[in-house]
C-alpha cells in the first residue's frame, strides 16, 4: 500500500492535530500550505517533507500533486479551497478528502461526482466532525426505516468552538439557516424551528442550524426532509429569531471583517484537557408518514479529538481499499461501523 498522501493547511488548528495523529500512527504525509513560515517550523517538529504553494494557479497546483495519491485538504473557509483543489484532483487523479461542515462544498462536491467517477478518484468531504457521527448516525436510523421521509440529528458538546469554525460560522450568518425540504435545500430563518431534545445528557431546548448533514444525510439516505439541531437556551432561540429582521447587514464585508478580526485574540481552539473533559452526545430521530419513530442516542469524543482521528482513518481507508470512482459521504465510504471507533461507552 502506497501511502503517498498531502494535508493542506496543516498548521492550522485542525491540521496540526491531524498531522499530529498521523505521526502518532507511523504515518508520514507531506504538509503542505500557503504559509511556509508557517509550515516550516510544524513539519520540522514532525520530521516531515513540506510544500508551500497557493491554490491561485491551475497548473502550479496539479504539479504539485502529480507525486500523491490523495489530497486531505484542512485549510478553511473550504468556500475558498474546495474548488481548486477538487478540480487539480480530478486533472491529476487523486483522491480528494476534506474537514469541511459548509453545506455548499458539499453540494459542489457532489456536482462533481461524474467527473470523479470518470477519473476513478474519491471525493469525499467532511471527514471530520463534521459529518462523521451524525453521518453514520443517519445511516444506521435508515437501515432500520427504510421508507423515512423525516430525518433529524443534533449534538451537544460543552467544547469551545476553534477560530476557523467560528469564522466559518460567521460567513453563513447573513443567509440564515438551513433544511432540507422535501429533497430541496432551502434557506430557512435561524432559529426555524426549536424543540426540546435529549441529546443523551438530559433534555434540552434546542435549535435548528445549517449543518453540513443537510447536504449529505440525503445522500446517505435518500430522505427528503432533514434538520440538524443543537442546544440552545428559549433565550437564545428568541434573540436568533429577532436577528432575523436586519440579519443581512451581515453580508456586508465590514461587518464579516469587524467580527473575524474579533476572533484573531481568542486560543486556536481547544486544549487537550478541555477535548477529552468535553465528550460529543449525538442524536438522531427518524420517521415515516405513518407517524412511527425511531431514535439513536451516542456519546462520541470531542469533536476535535473526532476530526484528527477520523480524518487520519479515512485517509488511509482509501488508499488502501480499492474504491469506484465518485462521490462519497464518510458512511458510504467506510461504513456506518466508522462510528464505532469514535464511540464512548
Amino acid at each position: 500500500m502506497a501511502l503517498r498522501w498531502l494535508i493542506y493547511g496543516a498548521y492550522g488548528y485542525s491540521g496540526k492535530l491531524i498531522a499530529h495523529q498521523a505521526k502518532r500512527r507511523g504515518y508520514h504525509p507531506i504538509l503542505a500550505g500557503r504559509n511556509e513560515a508557517s509550515l516550516e517550523p510544524v513539519a520540522r517538529h514532525l520530521e516531515f517533507e513540506y510544500r508551500s504553494f497557493s491554490l491561485d494557479n491551475i497548473d502550479t497546483l496539479k504539479s504539485q500533486l502529480s507525486d500523491v495519491d490523495l489530497v486531505l485538504n484542512c485549510a478553511g473557509p473550504f468556500s475558498k479551497t474546495a474548488a481548486p483543489l477538487i478540480q487539480a484532483c480530478i486533472d491529476t487523479k487523486t483522491h480528494y478528502l476534506d474537514i469541511t461542515g459548509e453545506i455548499d462544498v458539499f453540494e459542489y462536491a457532489h456536482s462533481k461526482h461524474q467527473a470523479a467517477k470518470n477519473a476513478g478518484i474519491v471525493l469525499c468531504p467532511g471527514v471530520g466532525f463534521d459529518v462523521i457521527p451524525t453521518d453514520c448516525v443517519a445511516a444506521r436510523l435508515n437501515a432500520q426505516m427504510p421508507e423515512a421521509t423525516r430525518l433529524k440529528l443534533g449534538f451537544d458538546s460543552g467544547s469551545r468552538m476553534s477560530r476557523g469554525t467560528a469564522k466559518t460560522s460567521i460567513e453563513r450568518l447573513g443567509r440564515g439557516g438551513a433544511a432540507r425540504v422535501n429533497g430541496q435545500i432551502v434557506d430557512v430563518p435561524h432559529a426555524w424551528h426549536s424543540q426540546w431534545i435529549d441529546f443523551g445528557n438530559g433534555k434540552k431546548c434546542a435549535m435548528t442550524i445549517p449543518w453540513g448533514d443537510v447536504s449529505t444525510a440525503y445522500y446517505t439516505t435518500d430522505i427528503p426532509n432533514i434538520e440538524v439541531y443543537i442546544p440552545a437556551s428559549p433565550r437564545l432561540v428568541k434573540k436568533m429569531r429577532r436577528m432575523n429582521w436586519f440579519r443581512f447587514v451581515f453580508n456586508w464585508k465590514w461587518v464579516q471583517r469587524k467580527l473575524k478580526q474579533k476572533l484573531e485574540s481568542q486560543p486556536a481552539g481547544p486544549e487537550e484537557k478541555e477535548r477529552k473533559d468535553n465528550p460529543t452526545y449525538v442524536w438522531g430521530e427518524i420517521s415515516d408518514d405513518r407517524g412511527n419513530t425511531k431514535e439513536l442516542r451516542v456519546k462520541v469524543k470531542n469533536g476535535y479529538s473526532l476530526t484528527a482521528e477520523g480524518a487520519v482513518e479515512l485517509a488511509v481507508h482509501t488508499l488502501s481499499q480499492k474504491h469506484t470512482g465518485g462521490f462519497y459521504t464518510p458512511s458510504r465510504l467506510y461504513g456506518a461501523k466508522l462510528l464505532d471507533q469514535f464511540t464512548i461507552q
